[in-house]
């Protein structure tokens, strides 16, 4: 009698066993001739050598669809015994799933534009209204590369700039300094990663989540890095960053101009950055509208209000600095 010992790497057990074990049980019943016991994430098979390769071989493809799916059910589970697809390998265009099996893909034309950029060049600019999907979409395409292997670690940065408020002091340690700027990134994460499996990558370093200022004198290789809100960069801020980039690296750069919390009169970093690397090869930009806008409906009406609010504030201002100046015009031809 053969025994062998199946690690699995990557999941969370818990959801690779099932409810009560329930998938675990199921495994067990479609090979009776084998003994079958796990603990932890480690699994003991003891029996037929023949029989023994054949479930060694189910059981990691039932791993590889965790990891991918992040879920596995029962007819997941027969389908892959059975040598067949299961019906979320049928689903195209997928980048990842969420914790709860949900297909995290592109929702409008802008969106896939946003993909097929990272997918062609090395940095990408993604620059549009709040809820338009720029910084999930881009943790996403960063979750898929690390699944895939296709880089070690996934970084993301913020600049750490109150957005109209002044929060003074915050007690506690530098991380929990920086946590409350960092928060809609770690919400990204925890939709798409187990929280054990989250934790775990935090802990060795493989996702750093981490304020712009420490950036400065790093190379960045092998990574997917990611900077959000960079239009509260000022211009040094993010030509440092940007010339951070090592091999194997791919930068995402997301902002929306409309949302700027630097001091007034200080001029944003990532508009800089934008009219002077638009036409560099290996660099591509991304436009997202209010059309592309995938939060609550009130979301795109509040943008379009404020869109609206703002044009009528700069004709207002432009009419009355023309006013001003006929005025002005007109005392100096009276002199």
């Amino acid at each position: 009698m053969t025994e062998k010992h199946i690690v699995l790497e990557d999941i969370d057990p818990v959801v690779f066993y099932g409810v009560n074990n329930g998938h675990l049980q199921m495994v067990k019943s479609l090979y009776p001739k084998l003994r079958i016991v796990a603990r932890d994430n480690v699994i003991r098979v003891l029996g037929d050598e023949d029989e023994m390769a054949k479930v060694e071989m189910d059981l990691e493809a039932m791993r590889q669809h965790v990891v991918k799916y992040n879920t596995i059910n029962d007819e997941d589970i027969l389908d892959i015994i059975k040598g067949q697809p299961t019906k979320a390998d049928s689903v195209k265009g997928v980048l990842v799933y969420s914790v709860s099996g949900r297909p995290i893909k592109s929702r409008s034309e802008n969106q896939q534009r946003l993909i097929d950029a990272f997918n062609k060049n090395d940095m990408t600019f993604a620059v549009g209204p709040a809820g338009s999907g720029k910084t999930y979409l881009s943790i996403a395409l960063a979750v898929k590369a690390l699944k895939e292997k296709a880089v070690k670690k996934i970084i993301l940065s913020r600049p750490a700039v109150e957005a109209g408020e002044k929060l003074g002091f915050l007690p506690g340690d530098m991380k929990d300094k920086i946590d409350p700027y960092l928060q809609p990134l770690y919400d990204a994460l925890e939709d798409m990663l187990p929280a054990s499996r989250l934790q775990d990558m935090m802990d060795k370093h493989v996702i750093q989540i981490a304020p712009l200022a420490f950036m400065r004198g790093r190379t960045l290789s092998d990574a997917i890095v990611i900077l959000d809100e960079a239009q509260n960069t000022t211009p040094a801020q993010i030509r440092m960053f940007l010339t951070r980039m090592g091999w194997n690296t791919k930068m995402i750069i997301t902002g929306d101009m409309t949302q700027i919390d630097l001091p007034r009169g200080q001029k944003s970093g990532l508009k800089e950055a934008l009219e002077i690397l638009s036409d560099i090869e290996g660099i591509s930009v991304v436009n997202l509208t209010q059309k592309d806008i995938v939060r609550h409906k009130l979301v795109t009406r509040i943008v379009d209000a404020y869109a609206d609010y703002d044009k009528q504030a700069d004709s207002k201002a432009t009419s009355g600095s023309h006013h001003r100046s006929t005025q002005e015009t007109n005392a100096d031809t009276r002199i």
